[in-house]
């Protein structure tokens, strides 16, 4: 048999850890389970002989590639890229790598990259949200295993799971009318997304639960993004409008937000209070740092990829959906 790498041979790595070759080789393409004894043992004859398969080889006798296609919305998002880091780290102890590109939110553009992923012989792909309808995936998911979050599309060879939206929402305007608030402005997402439509249902749903009646005049259209988020506050300001918090549909758009309010020198909280939705990195560095919804897009992704590894044959742990939690900082004031 050809060497592994130039000094140290699988059945080296065999003999020195006392199992079979037929042992190491299941472990290394992870396709049996592995008592812990002998995958202790393996792994550290591994570290001891810095024994380096050689992937290409077992790609082309395994008929795969060990790499997982991810498509994204935008490579700039900490959004996306948090939950990107998770899907690397659930997949690459496997021997995994990832592939990604971004669709941009649309539709054509999204399915144009998973036919290039699929093009590329990925063994699996993940998608983060997007635009695709669930039956452009399921037709995907007949050539390659599909995980995708942010819609609940189900298949044979498809995996997709949500957060709770409408939760996280009605939790953040709890928070805000608990604290005395009654005439609360709302900053939306785009009218096509499936998660903008359930935050801005949990703003109204909680307004009626506690009888306070919905101005709409007060929700301003946004895209999910800073710019957005400045120009619904401006446009809120200058009709005149009385507001004494602002429930923003994304963190992204609470940070436009807060620049707007800056810039008429209308303190946060203490004139207009204000809560996001994400808890990116940066809320906690925000002036005021924000108080926010907070999605586990860590565990997300770590989710996604295990989902995926287990699509593949490989043994993981049943998998529970991330809940939402509200993180409370600085940006609301009782009144």
């Amino acid at each position: 048999m050809k060497n592994e790498s130039s000094t140290t041979t699988l059945y080296q790595v065999a003999s020195a850890a006392g199992v079979s070759p037929a042992t190491v080789s299941r472990f290394l393409n992870g396709t049996a389970k592995v008592s812990d004894d002998k995958r202790r043992a393996i792994e550290r004859v591994i570290d001891e002989l810095n024994y380096k398969p050689n992937l290409l080889a077992q790609s082309l006798k395994m008929g795969s590639t060990r790499t997982i296609g991810v498509l994204t919305q935008s490579l700039e998002s900490g959004y996306f890229n948090r939950a990107m880091v998770g899907i690397e780290d659930a997949v690459k102890a496997a021997g995994y790598a990832l592939l990604i590109m971004s669709g941009h939110w649309h539709a054509d553009e999204e399915a144009e990259r998973v036919e290039l992923l699929i093009g590329r012989r990925v063994d699996g792909v993940a998608i983060l949200t997007g635009n695709m309808s669930d039956q452009q995936i399921l037709d995907f998911s007949r050539r390659v295993p599909i995980v995708a979050f942010g819609r609940e599309v189900q298949g044979e060879r498809t995996q997709g799971f949500c957060l709770d939206n409408y939760r996280g929402a009605c939790d953040a305007m709890e928070y805000l009318i608990a604290q005395g608030h009654r005439r609360i402005a709302h900053i939306s997402g785009p009218v096509d997304h499936r998660d903008a439509r359930a935050r801005l249902a949990g703003y109204h749903d909680t307004l009626a639960k506690h009888g306070i009646t919905a101005d709409p005049r007060l929700v301003g259209a946004g895209e999910f993004d800073e710019s957005s988020g400045l120009q619904a506050v401006n446009a809120l300001l200058q009709a005149n409008l009385r507001f004494t918090a602002i429930f923003a549909a994304n963190d992204l758009s609470a940070y436009g937000a807060r620049l707007a309010l800056y810039r008429r020198n209308i303190r946060v909280p203490e004139d207009v209070s204000l809560v996001g939705f994400d808890d990116l990195h940066s809320s906690m560095y925000t002036t005021p740092p924000l108080t926010t919804v907070r999605q586990p897009l860590y565990e997300v992704g770590t989710g996604i990829g295990r989902r995926m590894l287990a699509m593949l044959g490989h043994e993981q742990p049943a998998e529970q959906v991330p809940g939402l939690s509200l993180i409370v900082r600085e940006s609301v004031r009782l009144v």
